[in-house]
């Protein structure tokens, strides 16, 4: 895995954390690094891998959240040909790829317990089998692994192995949030305002002004360095004064046309009319755009209008919590997997990253 971003911070928590990962790294020990969104747990993983004793070998990684259930331990430990639909030849896993290196587990919560009854196999003994494959095989591979959940409140949930969770958190890695990096604020925006600057050809970097900074100073960071790397980036190649970049939108999505009624938008459907008396005649009503009456066209009528509001539904609050589908599953009253297969099931499973 090649990469050119820094891992940049000067914040009394955030060199913890880092002195923290620095002397597990000689260690050949699993670590879990625990951070929310944003925060550079992969840089961290990185750092780990790269001053350990395994650098000159492959670093693999794997999103643990990025693959359907039914593909995630194929995805880990590969497969012989013919061992499911599909599968027409023999597949080395992520475990044999990094054979000798580091195997980065991001997501690691949103692991299945059947994968991880496997994976804990994996940790404690060294060895896997390819699905559909009786013969074990032997691999050394060093664990690092981040979420951005809780892992304990998992395991008294009954969502995560308990046995498997003491086998990987030798060591902890929490990295803390921006906010809590206050003094980091700065030095961040000017490291990614320089850098947007030099890529689109400025003979020189002027800064920032009072107003940005100030704006920059007093937001919470919910994206943590991801979100102020996209807020400053976006700044400096909309600026087109002279002087210091002073105008900074926080919210992309800030419009006076931003739409409000779901992914059709216009204005709101007016209420029902009172009904009309006995003695006046019935108008005739409308009933294209009304769900309810729909009712009453046929079952697969009522079945297309009900998929269209859950899909709108599901537009709308993702773009209400910025696309983090956790949040997003926690607003809807969802567990993560059930909200994941509705996105599958109406295609907005990728949403958001285009």
């Amino acid at each position: 895995m090649q990469r050119t971003t820094q891992v940049i911070g000067q914040s009394g928590a955030f060199l913890d954390a880092l002195e923290r990962a620095s002397r597990a790294a000689a260690l050949d020990r699993p670590v879990l690094v625990i951070g929310e969104r944003g925060t550079g747990k992969e840089l961290v993983a990185e750092r780990l891998h790269r001053l350990s004793p395994r650098w000159d070998q492959p670093l693999v990684v794997m999103n643990c959240a990025a693959l359907p259930e039914s593909l995630i331990e194929a995805e880990l430990f590969g497969h012989e040909a013919g061992a499911f639909t599909g599968a027409t030849k023999s597949r080395a896993g992520r475990f044999e790829e990094a054979d000798g290196g580091t195997l980065f587990l991001d997501e690691l919560g949103t692991l299945s317990m059947a994968a991880q009854d496997r994976l804990l196999r994996a940790v404690e003994y060294g060895e896997i089998n390819r699905i559909g494959s009786s013969r074990p095989l032997r691999v050394d591979v060093r664990i690092v692994a981040a979420t951005n959940e809780h892992l304990p409140d998992k395991v008294d949930a009954h969502e995560f192995r308990a046995d498997l969770l003491d086998r990987l958190s030798f060591e902890v890695v929490t990295l803390p949030p921006l906010r809590a990096r206050s003094g980091d604020i700065a030095v961040l925006a000017d490291h990614f305002g320089r850098r947007m600057a030099s890529e689109i050809g400025w003979e020189r970097w002027p800064g920032f002004g009072p107003r940005a900074v100030d704006q920059l100073l007093t937001h919470r960071w919910p994206g943590n360095v991801r979100e102020l790397r996209n807020v400053v980036e976006r700044a400096v190649y909309r600026w087109e004064g002279d002087g210091p970049v002073d105008s900074i939108e926080i919210d992309p999505f800030a419009s006076p046309f931003r739409p409000t009624g779901g992914a059709g938008g216009g204005p709101a459907r007016p209420k029902a009319d009172a009904p009309a008396s006995a003695s006046a005649p019935a108008e005739p009503r409308q009933v294209e755009d009304d769900p309810v009456v729909a009712c009453d066209t046929g079952p697969s009528d009522f079945k297309s209008r009900v998929a269209r509001f859950e899909r709108e539904l599901l537009a709308r609050a993702l773009a209400e919590h910025r696309f983090n589908q956790r949040s997003t599953a926690e607003a809807l009253g969802l567990s993560y997997d059930q909200l994941r297969h509705a996105l599958r099931r109406h295609d907005l499973i990728n949403a958001g990253n285009s």
